[in-house]
């Protein structure tokens, strides 16, 4: 009687020790917080008390690796490969919306469309005078053959046109919405808060565009130069923001 007594408190306090060298070392797991620490956790207690959070928190290191690695490429294909990678994450919707914004940076590429599809949505019979505003300058040029003075209109139309033109031919495209224009909206008042001085003087355009599952509603600001919309691409960029720069026509 003694001895099964005795084999039985030894069994207990072998039992108590194991569970607190597991205790101890899933401290120092967490304390570590590697994908390799929890690896070898997982090695050493394949079916411990902490081993369901161990595989989840791999998970996630993973994830945050890669994410780290699409957004330093920058690139339509890395998102896409990661979005292929994990389809349902932390970072899927971003994802999802840094390729949107890759794909739709080349139609908001034509400076007209954009301006149409703005245009349209304040109502139609500013749509209907675009076109006649458009025709107007058209008849510009006929200006030129009547006036005998040819070297001072050449001067100055030239003049004239570079500044317009470096002025007004770039944009940024800050997100592209399913939703409505509301979450464009949104986007914006978030992103001008979190960077006032950055994004200070800018007025947003929502343009929707018609695709196959629906409108996508593109947040857009243009009339930029060049440097000025790089810069705020990149400084957005490096605080994990999502911008595509518009380039002209």
């Amino acid at each position: 009687m003694n001895k099964a007594v005795i084999g039985l408190c030894f069994a207990l306090v072998l039992g108590i020790s194991g569970c607190s060298r597991q205790q101890s070392d899933w401290e120092k797991t967490r304390a570590a917080n590697t994908a390799d620490s929890y690896e070898q956790f997982i090695r050493k207690y394949p079916s411990g008390e902490f081993t369901a959070q161990a595989q989840a928190r791999v998970k996630e290191l993973y994830e945050e690796r890669d994410w780290q690695k699409a957004r330093d490429a920058d690139t339509q294909e890395a998102y896409q490969a990661f979005l292929k990678q994990y389809p349902e994450g932390k970072w899927t919707e971003e994802a999802r919306i840094r390729v949107e914004n890759f794909t739709l940076a080349q139609a908001p590429s034509n400076a007209t469309p954009a301006g149409a599809e703005t245009a349209n949505t304040p109502g139609n019979p500013a749509a209907a005078n675009a076109p006649a505003t458009s025709t107007a300058p058209a008849a510009a040029p006929a200006a030129k053959p009547p006036a005998a003075i040819v070297p001072a209109p050449s001067a100055s139309p030239p003049t004239a046109a570079k500044p317009a033109a470096a002025a007004g031919s770039y944009g940024i495209q800050l997100g592209a919405f399913k939703s409505s224009a509301d979450a464009a909206n949104r986007r914006w008042a978030n992103v001008a808060k979190a960077y006032p001085k950055l994004l200070e003087g800018l007025s947003p355009t929502v343009a929707p565009k018609k695709i196959a599952t629906g409108t996508l509603y593109r947040l857009q600001v243009t009339g930029l130069t060049e440097k000025h919309a790089r810069r705020i691409c990149n400084s957005l960029k490096a605080e994990s923001q999502a911008c595509v720069l518009i380039h002209p026509t």
